[in-house]
């Protein structure tokens, strides 16, 4: 262990009008207390001192899971411990075998640390980044703590647009949770937008600039091999992976291998002296139902696989992406072969949508594949906004697409029987029971929504206690129906008649 030092990690409690108080996990950290003017003052950068001893010491690979390996409980992997409620020897086996990650470059000493394995808190992703046709730096930071406030888990910069160094420095310096790129976008910016210029170099050098900045893990789509892009050829909607179609092209217009392929050892060396974790890329995903489970898809999967145990021989953390677009009944068959061929590396995966038929509405197709994927093993999920496919999301597309993942990832602890998971939905169940419609509120993902929704047509204060909602009304309120039969049953001492009226049945029965 690093050292005894005590701390304190985000949790949100939330005080009930019974005298109840529940704890949640909290992602927002120091951010909740942030205004947008305050935003170039940066957050509290809280693994200072840990990052000074591991420097001072003169550490040369900065990963978790090289800790992890040596037997180290490192501070982060304490601080997880308490906001997963684990043991932390059990937070550091799981990273020391691969089956977790804990994403913590050097150079982000903001964040607050936290998980992504099967064995946790099913974890949300959400998308942020400006594109060459609008949204400015404040706008982005700004995405950044909506984003958080609501529930995500960690945050992916994916600017495509300008001002990309600046943007990510902003978003880095205030981001309590881990920030994740795909660096070939800046790599391609800076060859003007020719991806047959690009060169290992040019994105050697867009690494660096980023783990130096502090990004916590890069998507690098290393597995896109020049023998898979034919495969693509039939597909309905070919690559719809911004980073595997860059490469691709760049593989057919020299027809060479992938230089990211052929150079991994050289990006492996940037990620261990920064502690960045690797988010191995599926440019090959399925972007339709047409699609899915195809050999494109499976082909590049096994490249991700021989990559992981590289990273591994390095102690580089990995986690592994998943699709895209997949019917219900080939989702299992992507966990089931994700954990065989990548030897049970977290699974983060971008939904799936389950069908091709709702633009508008795709936040919710994909949570539905979200929450399936997530139930079978996968350990974050990538959220997916109501604009997906049409268009840039703003700020209440992010709100709707973080709700909707947090539905999906709550709804896969409680199928995997998550140890608490079901603590929450129990006390808003009695909450709801008992009419007290504050604590039904409080206890909500979405606290002011379900307050507006009950307020459109029953305002008035002294229908907070009301034991009816504008649905049934006072007389048809199956629950409060129930409560009178309840009082009614025990005034008249039924339940013990009851009682023994069941045991007498049994005992004619013989059972």
């Amino acid at each position: 262990m690093e050292s005894t030092q005590e701390f304190q990690v985000p949790l949100k409690t939330i005080r009930l009008t019974d005298g109840t108080e529940y704890q949640s996990y909290h992602t927002e950290g120091s951010l909740s207390d942030k205004k947008p003017s305050d935003y170039k003052n940066g957050i509290p950068k809280i693994r200072k001192e840990w990052i000074r001893t591991r420097l001072d010491r003169g550490d040369t690979n900065h990963s978790q899971m090289y800790y992890a390996k040596k037997g180290i409980i490192t501070e982060e992997m304490r601080y997880v411990a308490l906001r997963e409620n684990m043991n932390p020897e059990f937070v550091r086996l799981e990273i020391a075998c691969g089956r977790a990650i804990l994403p913590s470059n050097r150079n982000h000493p903001e964040l607050e640390p936290m998980i992504i394995g099967r064995n946790f808190l099913v974890k949300i992703n959400a998308n942020i980044g400006n594109s060459a046709l609008g949204s400015s730096i404040e706008e982005e930071v700004e995405k950044l703590h909506w984003a958080v406030k609501w529930g995500a888990d960690t945050v992916m910069d994916l600017s495509t647009g300008k001002n990309i160094h600046e943007t990510r420095e902003w978003i880095l310096r205030n981001s309590p949770v881990p920030i994740g790129t795909v660096p070939i976008y800046q790599a391609l910016e800076k060859v003007k937008g020719k991806a047959e210029n690009l060169n290992i170099q040019v994105f050697l050098d867009t690494l660096e600039e980023q783990a130096e900045q502090g990004v916590d893990y890069f998507t690098i789509h290393a597995g896109v091999l020049l023998r898979y892009i034919p495969f693509t050829a039939n597909r309905v909607t070919g690559i719809v992976s911004r980073g595997g179609s860059i490469l691709a092209k760049w593989c057919l217009a020299h027809h060479k291998e992938n230089f990211l392929y052929t150079h991994f050892d050289e990006i492996l060396k940037v990620m261990k002296k920064y502690g960045v974790s690797f988010s191995l890329g599926d440019g090959l995903r399925p972007g339709s139902i047409a699609d899915a489970n195809d050999k494109a898809q499976f082909g590049e999967l096994e490249t991700l696989g021989e990559l992981t145990k590289r990273a591994w021989e390095e102690d580089i953390q990995v986690m592994i992406e998943g699709p895209g677009h997949v019917p219900m009944h080939l989702i299992k068959e992507n966990v089931d072969l994700q954990m065989k061929l990548c030897q049970e590396a977290p699974f983060y995966t971008l939904g799936p949508l389950v069908t091709d038929i709702a633009p508008g509405y795709d936040h919710i197709t994909s949570a539905i594949g979200a929450a399936m994927i997530g139930w079978f093993g996968t350990a974050m999920l990538c959220y997916v906004t109501p604009k997906e496919h049409l268009g840039l999301p703003d700020k209440e597309d992010v709100k709707q697409g973080v709700i909707a993942y947090k539905i999906a990832a709550h709804a896969a602890d409680l199928a995997k029987g998550h140890p608490g998971a079901i603590k929450r939905d129990n006390l808003l169940s009695k909450a709801r029971f008992e009419f007290r419609w504050e604590d039904q509120f409080a206890l909500s993902l979405d606290p002011e929504t379900a307050k507006s929704f009950h307020d459109e047509t029953l305002p008035q204060d002294r229908m907070k206690t009301a034991h009816f909602c504008s649905m049934c009304g006072p007389h048809f309120c199956s629950m409060n129906l129930t409560q009178e039969l309840r009082k009614f049953a025990q005034e008249k001492g039924m339940e013990e008649k009851s009682e023994v009226t069941i045991c007498n049945r049994k005992k004619e029965s013989g059972k």
